[in-house]
């Protein structure tokens, strides 16, 4: 029986990846590199210590990889974060799985002050158990650090938690952490990408998750499960 479910954020909860790959071909090109968006998008779920170095060299890197770190993070706030909008039906399903008796987290690879303006538009900061940000691991998706993190404040195993994200990053973190994952095609990435990442159920996004609720576990198929039983058991 599942104990929590955490969510991540960009692309999952709040639609922000597009956003997030523009500020990022912008602050390459702004110190000098020819990066397309096709490109950085494809890297959209990690964190600047996981995305930088697939484009810098390692004397790029130590030479301005901070600063365009940091170019990046205000250029996005003060830009893009205005324009971030929530997907429908996230506090509907944040309220369904509190419903189904479990615990309800974040665990997202943006910084926290980000974190908390996406919590506020999705309506959610009061439906949260607990939340995790890159500010609480060394190492960003698709390194564990994250879940770890939010695992450790609930108090849960990984294996009686699932993870629920929209990129193979976050698919590769919770198995590391020891989780299942669902996976959200909202962000973009195929359902081929997914399930190879580690996801066992692919859902639209989260008013089809809510539509359809259960959360089905990695030997299950998810077309079996079309409704919540009257029980709300997860599997």
């Amino acid at each position: 029986m599942l104990r929590a479910a955490i969510f991540d954020v960009d692309g999952t909860l709040v639609d922000s990846v597009d956003l997030h790959a523009r500020a990022w071909q912008e602050a390459f090109a702004h110190f000098g590199h020819e990066v397309t968006f096709e490109q950085v998008r494809s890297q959209i779920g990690k964190g600047g210590d996981k995305l930088i170095p697939v484009f810098l060299s390692d004397a790029e890197q130590q030479d301005h990889g901070e600063a365009l770190e940091k170019w990046r993070g205000d250029h996005f706030r003060s830009h893009y974060l205005p324009m971030v909008r929530p997907f429908s039906c996230v506090p509907e399903l944040i309220v369904r799985v509190r419903e189904a008796g479990m615990k309800v987290a974040v665990a997202s690879s943006a910084k926290k002050q980000e974190l908390n303006v996406y919590l506020d538009l999705a309506g959610i900061t009061d439906l949260l158990d607990a939340s995790t940000s890159s500010d609480d691991a060394e190492a960003s998706k698709p390194s564990p650090d994250i879940f770890n993190a939010v695992l450790k404040k609930l108090d849960v195993a990984g294996a009686d938690a699932v993870a629920i994200g929209d990129s193979p990053y976050d698919a590769q973190a919770a198995r590391a952490a020891g989780m299942g994952c669902i996976g959200f095609l909202s962000g973009g990435f195929t359902e081929a990408r997914l399930r190879d990442a580690g996801c066992h159920a692919v859902y639209p996004g989260p008013g089809a998750m809510l539509a359809c609720f259960d959360l089905p576990g990695p030997s299950e198929d998810p077309a079996s499960r079309r409704k919540a039983s009257p029980s709300g058991h997860l599997g």
